[in-house]
């Protein structure tokens, strides 16, 4: 008899035991939907959060590239931003078989200015003058400012001719520009070099040899305001 007894304890120690432990193992398996669903509803938030804090980045990073490609002074491409443009003209030049040119141009008589009314007068000059160039050429091409009292332009589509008339035409609308500084009226003045763009031009190459061009021309302004005076 006490051995039925415990034999009938045994079996239903170990049947109580087997019940715990499919009840513990049912109860972890699988989450309720429930919890499943605000889970997944926290992830697609970080997510979203992430997405639009890397937006954001991307927003400041172009903003302060711009920054640093312009002109604080004038708004337009400094050296950093023009060549920027330079390299990326070059590229679809030699690619497309298209055509181009550059004029850099420095302003005669900056520094006369600088040091007979100041600073604030050359900024004034160098301000007009940015306007004269912006004006005077089309959406497509790029005016930029090289640094102190150069300029340069990239023309798009230009022959040789068209390229030198250009140049031209922008010396002699800076030469017209005439300002008031202490009761006297001020010229400035501009000497323009050209180079032209092709299929096998190298960026480096073109604006030396425009910026070359630009110094003879501008000896050539020289002599020739030399032999007008009396």
């Amino acid at each position: 008899m006490k051995k039925q007894k415990r034999a009938i304890a045994a079996k239903a120690g170990k049947g109580g035991r087997s019940t715990v432990k499919r009840k513990t193992v049912a109860s972890v398996a699988a989450p309720p939907a429930r919890v499943r669903s605000k889970r997944a509803d926290r992830g697609r938030d970080t997510v979203h959060g992430l997405r639009r804090e890397l937006a954001a980045a991307l927003r400041r990073i172009e903003e302060l590239e711009a920054i640093a490609d312009t002109d604080f002074l004038l708004g337009i491409p400094n050296r950093r931003g023009f060549e920027h443009a330079l390299h990326r003209a070059i590229a679809y030049i030699q690619r497309y078989n298209a055509s181009g040119a550059l004029i850099v141009l420095d302003v005669d008589l900056l520094k006369p200015i600088n040091d007979s009314y100041g600073h604030a007068a050359g900024d004034e000059v160098l301000k007009a003058i940015a306007a004269t160039l912006t004006g005077q050429v089309r959406s497509s091409d790029v005016v930029g400012r090289l640094g102190g009292d150069e300029f340069v332009v990239l023309l798009w589509n230009l022959s040789e001719t068209d390229a030198r008339a250009k140049a031209a035409g922008l010396e002699q609308a800076i030469d017209g520009l005439t300002f008031e500084f202490d009761g006297r009226s001020v010229t400035a003045g501009a000497s323009a070099g050209v180079a032209l763009l092709g299929s096998h031009v190298e960026a480096g190459r073109a604006m030396a040899e425009a910026d070359a061009a630009m110094y003879v021309r501008k000896a050539q302004r020289r002599h020739e305001r030399q032999m007008i005076k009396p």
